[in-house]
């Protein structure tokens, strides 16, 4: 390692605070100083990445008052402080003075982790960030961010808001993985592998048709599913601590490997979940390993839907299909009809030691974030539990669903109909929350 490296690479820090890991696995950490007047340390993998500091003013994003009487009158829209973005040359001596793209989504992750509560952060480009101009063109042609609004054709105003330093870091579009595609850098966002691809080049629209005993539905044609055993979706959640992970159902175990007796460990695990009286008292699919076998193969070869085994830190701890509602059993109960892209949930925590509201939440709203990346078309989730599962419903709400008020009686249980839009996803604080993220102690922060 270079003496310049050496210097950066920070190994003991007695005021290091974690904040979270990067999908690809990259740990971020702060230094903040007791005194607001200095600026917070970044550390991408023990290294100083950037540092940011507050401004002693604040701004709005106002939107739909300008160009009216209430333009400057706007006082229900919040100001939030202004944060200045710094080079990591700025409070650690023989350090870079610039950011690359990749570190910089890295810190955009700790802003909308810490700053949960704001809609926007108003930030700034430090004049001694070498590649400022690079970064702002990052920031505003990914969506991460975006200036003052003005009117259309108000030339004079959109030349000085052009020139004015404020971006606006919007927290719907950061979530969305905007800045993630790797036409902007390499390090990646929550969709992994062939989930990603498909995300960056949505599989286009080719008219299908499915007809089975449950079945007959005209909808667009589906993607080729992914690989077996592989991982589609990381996120890793702060307040558990671990990295929740889905990877697609390996039968065979060439990529997961297999127990002792040769099978596959995502089927063994499969099967003895659901032998266990918890998962059985849910799913009723209690029986015999060849019987587990042949459901799974009744899946992987149906297009519309994707079955995933999901872990924390690699751990197993549960299964969930994702279908297409529209070539699903439960399209006849939407009311209004199945749309093209709604996509479904069926889910269960097989782990004992997984189980209770606060992992709960966490996961499920990784479910949800993961059907809305998957496909920018896709704008809402369906689910529909048991009415008498008052546990699932509760963490339904609590990631954002609502509950129509229609009961819907299938054949084997009657259920509520639960949905979540993709706008209200994205605009709520939906996956902050899950995270059990609290406002930082060391910088101000405004609560909408």
């Amino acid at each position: 390692m270079a003496d310049s490296d050496a210097s950066r690479r920070l190994q003991r820090h007695p005021t290091l605070k974690p904040i979270v890991v990067l999908p690809d696995g990259a740990k971020v950490d702060i230094s903040a100083s007791q005194d607001p007047s200095q600026p917070t340390k970044i550390f991408i993998d023990r290294t100083i990445a950037a540092a940011y500091r507050t401004l002693p003013r604040s701004v709005a994003l106002v939107i739909s008052a300008i160009g009216t009487p209430y333009e400057n009158k706007a006082d229900h829209i919040p100001k939030f402080p202004v944060l200045e973005i710094l080079p990591p040359s700025h409070v650690q001596q023989g350090s870079p003075a610039t950011i690359t793209p990749a570190d910089l989504w890295g810190v955009l992750n700790v802003l909308h982790t810490l700053y949960h509560l704001q809609e926007t952060i108003p930030v700034v480009l430090s004049p001694a960030l070498h590649n400022a101009p690079e970064l702002a063109h990052y920031l505003l042609f990914s969506g991460l961010a975006r200036k003052r609004h003005t009117r259309p054709g108000d030339a004079p105003a959109r030349a000085q808001a052009q020139a004015e330093p404020e971006l606006f870091l919007l927290r719907e579009t950061f979530w969305q993985g905007a800045g993630t595609s790797p036409i902007f850098h390499p390090r990646g966002g929550w969709l992994r592998g062939h989930a990603a691809l498909l995300a960056a080049a949505p599989f286009p629209y080719a008219p299908s048709f499915t007809r089975t005993d449950l079945v007959i539905a005209a909808h667009p044609l589906r993607p080729p599913k992914p690989r077996p055993g592989e991982v589609v979706y990381r996120k890793h959640f702060p307040s558990v601590g671990q990295t929740l992970d889905f990877a697609y159902f390996d039968l065979a175990g060439d990529t997961v490997g297999k127990d002792a007796s040769g099978v596959s460990r995502h089927l063994a695990t499969f099967h003895r979940w659901h032998n266990s009286d918890h998962v059985n008292r849910g799913w009723g699919e209690r029986g015999p390993l060849e019987k587990h076998r042949a459901y799974m193969q009744a899946l992987l070869a149906d297009p519309g839907v994707v079955p995933v085994m999901m872990s924390w830190d690699g751990e197993l701890m549960g299964y969930a299909e994702f279908p297409y509602v529209k070539e699903n059993h439960v399209a006849p109960y939407v009311p209004g009809g199945a749309w093209d892209y709604d996509r479904g949930l069926h889910i269960l925590v097989g782990e004992e030691k997984f189980r209770g509201y606060h992992r709960t939440t966490a996961w499920l709203a990784g479910v949800q974030h993961y059907l809305f990346l998957s496909d920018p078309r896709t704008l809402r989730n369906v689910g529909e539990p048991k009415a008498a599962n008052a546990a699932v419903i509760k963490v339904s709400e609590a990631v954002g669903m609502n509950v129509h008020t229609r009961l819907v009686d299938f054949p084997y249980k009657r259920s509520v109909m639960t949905w979540l839009p993709r706008e209200r996803f994205f605009k709520l604080d939906v996956l902050a929350f899950a995270e059990g993220a609290e406002p930082p102690a060391f910088g101000p922060t405004a609560k909408l």
